[in-house]
């Protein structure tokens, strides 16, 4: 593997895993109250767009750390628009 691709993969590793903690809270409270449905709607569009961007140019640590950080950002966006009514 080269170097570049090791940084890559590193960085999407820290990007992507940090996301966790607040995914993880949301799942198990369902709280969304703090959470901006403007803010986390553009977040995941933008998650998508690097995930095509990545696909495009066939950058596999783009691709691999955002379709994790998709599945993640589309089911607390899910959450917040089926919990943040109430």
């Amino acid at each position: 593997m080269r170097p570049d691709d090791l940084i890559g993969y590193f960085a999407a590793f820290l990007t992507t895993f940090s996301f966790l903690p607040q995914a993880w809270h949301t799942f198990q409270t369902r709280d969304v109250s703090g959470i901006s449905l403007g803010m986390y709607s553009s977040f995941t569009l933008g998650i998508a767009m690097w995930l095509a961007y990545g696909l495009m140019v066939s950058a596999w640590p783009v691709v691999v750390a955002n379709a994790i950080t998709l599945v993640l950002a589309l089911a607390i966006l899910t959450m917040k628009l089926r919990f943040g009514r109430s």
